[in-house]
């Protein structure tokens, strides 16, 4: 799966939350999850578990399906 469609569904999956609970919750910037959102970074592994964790998906469900 490419950048952009992961950047599209985290984007779908975070609907009407704010993203600085999600980056509090992750433990990143507000930038870094506008990037991940966007497309234009993948966040590192040890992130992507957090992202599932807020989510309540699996990592592999959200970056690899």
């Amino acid at each position: 799966m490419d950048q952009k469609e992961i950047g599209k569904r985290l984007r779908d999956l975070r609907g009407e939350r704010k993203i600085e609970e999600i980056a509090e919750f992750c433990g990143v910037t507000k930038s870094a999850i506008s990037n991940y959102e966007q497309g234009i970074r993948i966040p590192k592994d040890s992130i992507k578990v957090k992202l599932a964790q807020c989510y309540g998906k699996s990592v592999a469900e959200i970056f690899f399906a």
